[in-house]
């Protein structure tokens, strides 16, 4: 019997990266008057450099549950705020276009930031919604950035508590990504190497689908510590909006893979109304990058929460 030929992985299209950074470089020399549009469409595998960083982005937005699911009765509401550190990037793995050839600025908020509203359902459900304001720091900017949350308790002990639930989110991030603005502009071609003439209006959907199951365990009216571990699947995908010399530049990148994430802290409850999360999450990645073998390089957050309960 012939032997089957195994399944190959979906790779990005590396062969025509170096061809296409060459066609940026020819582009870099044509009169303006004759610009190229490169409005290409393009899907690449979840652990190249490009797919890494897709990832690494939309990972900082995870709407972990911060512990256990929340006990609201029917109609009762909370209201929440939390923050998450987002890591600095070195320069080697900021070099990510062109399958990891042209460097990035990745480096744009320390902070990711998202305000709550949660709702207690009949049998136990909560529903929760998660929104990231419009604020633009250093060039980037959220945009209809929302994610939600359906969750309940399935165990229930005197010190104890495991619940379940499912969150995604849908939305976007813009910025000038591509084209920073600390280089447009700049003559310097050693500097300013793809020529850029004016800040880039780059755009990530960061979407992702997640189950998690969290366990918590201590005093309910005191310190409570807590260890989520989850499953997401990501689906984010980049537009390019660039602009350089002799070329407009607005190709698009997409992506998909799953990862699992763990997360660790601990809540501490502040009278009857108020409480106060921090944890740490960590989301294994892999990266293979250029002349290098494949790598580990997660994504690791320091989050804290504040949240008020009505009704209790």
């Amino acid at each position: 019997m012939p032997s089957r030929p195994s399944p190959q992985r979906p790779r990005s299209n590396t062969l025509r990266r170096p061809a296409l950074a060459l066609f940026c470089s020819l582009a870099l020399a044509a009169p303006v008057h004759a610009q190229l549009i490169d409005n290409s469409r393009e899907r690449v595998a979840f652990d190249t450099p490009e797919g890494w960083a897709m990832a690494w982005v939309t990972a900082s937005s995870l709407m972990t549950g911060f512990g256990s699911v929340p006990v609201l009765a029917p109609g009762e509401l909370s209201a929440s705020a939390e923050l998450g550190s987002i890591p600095t990037l070195s320069e080697a793995q900021q070099r990510v276009g062109f399958g990891g050839l042209k460097d990035e600025d990745l480096n744009k908020s320390p902070l990711f930031g998202r305000l709550r509203a949660g709702l207690g359902l009949p049998a136990g459900w909560v529903l929760e919604l998660g929104w990231t304001p419009p604020l633009r720091i250093d060039g980037a900017r959220a945009r209809e950035l929302f994610a939600l949350g359906l969750g309940r308790s399935l165990l229930e002990r005197e010190r104890w508590r495991l619940s379940l639930r499912v969150h995604g989110q849908y939305g976007q991030v813009q910025g000038d990504i591509t084209c920073p603005r600390q280089l447009a502009g700049n003559p310097d071609r050693s500097i300013n190497r793809y020529g850029c003439i004016e800040p880039s209006d780059d755009r990530i959907r960061m979407r992702y689908h997640a189950l998690e199951s969290n366990l918590e365990w201590g005093d309910r009216q005191g310190l409570r510590g807590h260890a989520s571990l989850g499953f997401a699947r990501f689906e984010p995908e980049v537009q390019v909006n660039a602009r350089s010399a002799g070329l407009i530049s607005q190709p698009q990148l997409a992506s998909s893979g799953s990862a699992p994430y763990l997360a660790v802290g601990a809540t501490q409850p502040f009278g009857t109304h108020w409480e106060a999360a921090v944890e740490t999450l960590y989301v294994p990645l892999e990266v293979e990058r250029r002349g290098s073998a494949r790598e580990h390089d997660a994504y690791w957050s320091l989050r804290v929460l504040l949240r008020y309960r009505w009704g209790r």
